[in-house]
């Protein structure tokens, strides 16, 4: 068993700082509130104190909210798992869109001054990046989800960006029982069976780096990069969870050449980041948000060394 803190009770869907090991705190007079009102008392702190956002209070009050929308995206796993095929070709679910309604309404009345961009909400794509903004995909994965291969390589995921960085990202595989969460400066956790742990990137193996890439992308380049360096140890694995992987200690590195958007990658990055990780562009330099179009280039993901 992980050993960790107690943090979130399923039934009650309740929240509490009791105990936690993070930097960011709640201060003492909103705790009976966040105990019985979890999100609602981080939104009244911030309309009546008028402080600045604390990335690892706003993260925790994130987490009721996207377990909801794991259980909601369950439901519809066991009973209804097909999609129908959207304009770009990409395919969407029913738990897509429900997971998305849970979520943005959450965020907006969490944080109503940020700017939200999410995967389906096309109008969303048009606006222009803004310094400060969320980007949201409510299901990642959905090949994997409709393929009911049984692996659970699919997530929930919620990234906030500031000028032009990830800075707090959450991940949830409803599936697998295993929820990533983490703000820079405060640290990388997962939650699983109800337990919290502090996450963090190790250093490569004495045998070598193990690689992880996409179970439905994988790609020419990618097998180039993977055989340039003498990688020869790799999984493939579907959505964000590549990112959780390597923040968790489990895996190494993670290229990727195949096409994916902002929404795809901000919140497992910031887990990621957050554990001591770094994502970086084919130049080297940080890998960026903000983009026109929300669309990403390659980039490499890695733990330690």
């Amino acid at each position: 068993m992980r050993q960790g803190i107690v943090i979130y009770d399923a039934t009650a869907r309740g929240f509490w700082a009791a105990r936690h090991p993070w930097q960011g705190r709640i201060s003492a007079k909103w705790r009976p509130r966040f105990r019985q009102n979890g999100g609602k008392a981080f939104a009244a702190m911030i309309e009546q104190e008028q402080s600045q956002i604390d990335d690892s209070a706003l993260v925790k009050a994130l987490i009721a909210p996207v377990q909801h929308a794991g259980r909601v995206i369950m439901d519809f796993y066991q009973t209804d798992p097909s999609a129908e095929t959207k304009a770009d070709g990409s395919p969407v679910t029913k738990a897509d869109q429900a997971a998305e309604a849970i979520l943005l309404a959450e965020i907006a009345a969490l944080a109503p001054t940020i700017q939200i961009i999410s995967e389906e909400n096309a109008a969303s794509h048009k606006f222009a990046a803004s310094q400060e903004f969320f980007l949201v995909d409510p299901l990642d994965g959905t090949k994997e989800f409709i393929k009911a291969r049984g692996d659970g390589a699919f997530t929930v995921n919620i990234g906030l960006i500031r000028n032009g960085e990830p800075v707090m990202g959450i991940v949830f595989a409803p599936a697998l029982d295993r929820l990533f969460f983490g703000s820079l400066g405060n640290g990388a956790f997962e939650i699983s069976g109800g337990i919290c742990r502090q996450i963090h990137v190790r250093m490569p193996p004495a045998d070598g780096p193990v690689a992880v890439a996409s179970a439905s992308h994988r790609d020419a380049q990618t097998n180039q990069w993977l055989e340039t360096r003498g990688i020869t140890n790799s999984i493939a694995i579907g959505s964000s969870l590549k990112f959780c992987l390597i923040a968790a200690g489990e895996v190494d590195l993670y290229p990727r050449y195949g096409p994916t958007m902002e929404w795809d990658t901000a919140a497992g990055d910031a887990v990621l980041r957050a554990a001591g990780g770094r994502v970086t562009a084919e130049d080297g330099k940080p890998f960026a948000y903000g983009k026109t179009g929300y669309r990403n280039q390659p980039f490499f993901a890695a733990g330690g060394g």
